[in-house]
């Protein structure tokens, strides 16, 4: 029997002080490329995870031109592309640009915006926040100052099911519904931890989300920290929604009181009803209309450029000719109708997608790993699909059972947001295997879990 190893460190450990950042982020972006060990890296930002078919189809045009013909789904709904020659970068960007995917050159990395995949098409659930994200994204590439965020610097936003509320932004808006209204509602905006949270209609929540933003950049600057995300701004400087709050009455906005914020689950509770099905799993969702919407996801994170197109295709085909991508590296095919949408899951599944809440790929996910990353001490990719092949993985890995990522150095990059989840982390030697901890919330110390052998 293996013996359980010491409890890995907590991904965030908390620290008496922030950092203090001395230079500007590195994130990747489809234009600043990254050197990683297979080739170059670009990142494709896509708010809300929106795509037409069109779009989608340059993406596979580009993963297969210049890179390993593969794109990776992230856990911010963005695409990756790896594998990239040194000298493909103009061509890259003219082709995005072509695509429309590069609205300004200037703000590619910083539109960074997350919202309920499923708003508009499962029960209620209103389509604002996709409405919303559109409009942050225009005011965003219109503003100069906004130039100045992180490519790091994420804004949520949540139709109200508590979906996406806890996966860690810096500026997250709530949609609410009015009570007395079916065709009006409000929001809660939030900044980083902050337990209140500022009340504003939704006409003005994007509007607003873009002058919280400018507020962290004024805190930031004021604290001389160089922070990126909210989080990071010392104590004598933190962003509360008291701070937001003079901000936006300042610029304009209407603010309706300042109050506790809930859990995400509380939220939802309190805003939009009961969801029927958790929105993370694959399958087929009902929407209001009649029609269907078809939820998978990638194994590991990645696609083959054939199993992208069949994808767009069923989109552009039979649905409504969008993709949305998830942050739970998936995509979200709207549109569809009753009569068809079965058989296309059928065919998806058949194409090596994840389209069954009780597939053991489910809530597995993993980093780059060897050979395309050089920080990584093994392969993890291989020996995580090893490990689910052999059901050796480190807990049950259906539809019930937490996310596990597998992490093939301490950076975990990519790893689960918003919840508990298994750190599955190689050890210091490539023959010491994986040791497994549950990650909690809050929790700077995980609670360890047998630990699991290296794949031979």
């Amino acid at each position: 029997m293996l013996a359980a190893m010491p409890p890995s460190p907590a991904p965030r450990p908390p620290g008496p002080q922030p950092p203090v950042r001395d230079r500007g982020d590195a994130c990747p972006g489809a234009l600043r490329l990254h050197s990683a060990a297979d080739g170059k890296l670009a990142r494709v930002r896509l708010p809300a995870g929106d795509l037409t078919s069109h779009q989608a189809a340059a993406l596979a045009d580009a993963a297969e031109r210049f890179g390993d013909g593969r794109l990776s789904l992230t856990s911010r709904g963005n695409v990756e592309l790896r594998g990239l020659a040194d000298d493909c970068g103009a061509s890259l960007g003219g082709l995005l640009r072509d695509a429309g995917l590069l609205p300004s050159a200037r703000h590619e990395r910083i539109r960074n915006i997350l919202a309920s995949p499923l708003a508009g098409l499962a029960p209620h659930t209103p389509s604002d926040v996709r409405l919303w994200a559109r409009e942050l994204d225009a005011l965003l590439c219109a503003s100069t100052s906004a130039t100045e965020l992180s490519g790091r610097f994420l804004f949520v936003l949540d139709g109200g099911t508590g979906d996406v509320a806890g996966l860690g932004g810096d500026v997250t808006l709530v949609a609410e519904r009015d009570a007395d209204r079916a065709d009006r509602g409000g929001a809660l905006l939030r900044v980083g931890d902050d337990p209140t949270a500022v009340r504003i209609t939704g006409a003005e929540a994007p509007r607003a989300a873009l002058a919280a933003a400018e507020a962290f950049l004024a805190a930031a600057r004021a604290s001389g920290s160089g922070a990126w995300r909210v989080r990071e701004l010392p104590a004598g400087h933190a962003l509360t929604a008291h701070a937001v709050a003079k901000s936006l009455e300042a610029a304009g906005i209407g603010v309706h009181g300042v109050e506790p914020y809930g859990d995400p689950a509380d939220v939802s509770r309190e805003t939009c009803g009961p969801v029927s099905r958790e929105t993370s799993a694959p399958g087929i969702v009902e929407g209001p209309d009649g029609r269907r919407s078809l939820s998978v996801l990638a194994p590991l994170g990645r696609l083959t450029v054939t199993q992208w197109r069949l994808l767009t295709a069923v989109a552009s085909d039979d649905g409504s000719g969008e993709l949305r991508l998830t942050p739970w590296r998936g995509v979200v095919l709207p549109g569809l109708p009753a009569a068809t949408a079965a058989t296309h899951l059928r065919a998806l599944a058949a194409a090596g997608l994840i389209t069954d809440p009780d597939s053991p790929w489910h809530r597995i996910t993993a980093c780059t790993g060897l050979p395309g990353c050089a920080k990584s001490r093994t392969d993890v990719r291989a020996d995580a699909a090893h490990a689910i092949a052999t059901g050796t993985t480190p807990v049950p890995a259906g539809a019930t059972a937490l996310p596990v990522h597998w992490s093939g150095c301490e950076r975990r990059c990519g790893h689960p947001q918003g919840g508990a989840w298994v750190d599955v982390l190689a050890g210091p030697d490539a023959r010491d295997g994986y040791r497994a901890s549950v990650v909690r919330p809050r929790t700077p110390v995980p609670a360890p879990v047998p630990t699991i052998p290296k794949a031979q």
